[in-house]
């Protein structure tokens, strides 16, 4: 379970504030649930089967959690994720203080982490499956958004003319990336946990030989070494994932300072059939969002490109570019 570092003191709040706060808190079921979104952002559904519980009588406490600013609520087509209140804030303080007093080895909080970790792993692997079933005709979701080559070319405008020694890309697909940067970098891996993706990626990075290279590999445990890298790459990952925080966060721990982090993805959107028939999790990002999980991962200067659609009821692709400090 992780727990905040320490931060500078927090606001003040009044009396009643307080009060209200340690209200909300202060039931068995409420703390249960932060201590749950402190392993990140979850939807209603997946917080009631990691506890046990009802929806409804779970939506009940998480709107009690956020009317006292304890955890923020994110409304996103037929879905609501809820996360913990945004680091900084006197909320945020309060959350972690009392989280930071609870024993991590209490049964009833370790099996709710086990019922959670088994969501998770449900989830990933209907993932994994529906990106061996559509790894060959993955372009009719490519058929959503802007031509490929105006992204490509605002890609690589975001990313700089470089050279870069080293460039890794998360969650590599068909090795489009690679491909992409293939003049910019002296030497490229990727890595993805599909299989048969590897397999295309491996078959479409033959002429580039030694200088590319693809394996399997996690984002959240990438099989690089951290620090190496001075260009990683995040295109259209994001939205597959349970945790895009902790993503980004490996993402950044495996550049130089002074590397560049680049992210493609998409704004947000309500094509629902995407993610009942796609596999997406989330519906996009706002810049706000990517903009705190780059911030907390330590990237700054972050730069946003906006591509929008030509047609109504489309994608807009954004790319959000920074560097390690």
């Amino acid at each position: 379970m992780f727990i905040s570092p320490t931060r500078p003191a927090p606001e003040r709040r009044s009396a009643e504030s307080v009060v209200g706060a340690l209200r909300a808190a202060g039931e068995t079921t409420r703390l249960r649930a932060l201590a749950l979104l402190t392993e990140g952002e979850l939807a209603v559904g997946e917080l009631a089967q990691a506890l046990g519980q009802s929806q409804p009588r779970v939506s009940r406490h998480l709107r009690l959690l956020t009317e006292a600013g304890l955890v923020e609520r994110a409304p996103e087509g037929a879905w609501v994720f809820y996360r913990m209140a945004t680091a900084h804030t006197t909320e945020r303080h309060f959350a972690d203080a009392m989280l930071g007093m609870l024993d991590p080895s209490d049964p009833v909080l370790q099996r709710d982490v086990e019922r959670l970790n088994e969501i998770r792993a449900a989830r990933d692997a209907a993932a994994a499956d529906y990106f061996e079933r559509n790894a060959a005709d993955w372009d009719r979701v490519r058929a959503l958004h802007l031509p490929e080559a105006d992204i490509d070319s605002a890609i690589l405008a975001a990313a700089g003319a470089g050279p870069f020694e080293l460039m890794v890309d998360v969650g590599v697909g068909q090795g489009r990336m690679i491909q992409l940067f293939a003049d910019r970098v002296r030497r490229a891996e990727g890595f993805d946990t599909s299989r048969q993706m590897l397999a295309l990626a491996r078959a479409s990075l033959d002429d580039l030989k030694a200088k590319a290279a693809v394996r399997f590999g996690d984002a959240y445990a990438p099989p690089m070494d951290a620090g190496a890298a001075d260009l990683v790459t995040i295109h259209q990952v994001l939205h597959f994932l349970s945790d895009p925080a902790r993503a980004i966060a490996e993402a950044a721990r495996l550049l130089t300072p002074g590397g560049r982090l680049l992210i493609v993805d998409f704004a947000p959107h309500d094509l629902e059939f995407l993610r009942e028939q796609h596999a997406h999790r989330r519906l996009g990002f706002a810049d706000a969002e990517i903009a705190e999980w780059c911030s907390a991962a330590s990237i700054a200067r972050l730069k946003t490109t906006t591509l929008a659609p030509m047609k109504s009821g489309a994608l807009t692709v954004k790319i959000w570019a920074g560097e390690k400090t």
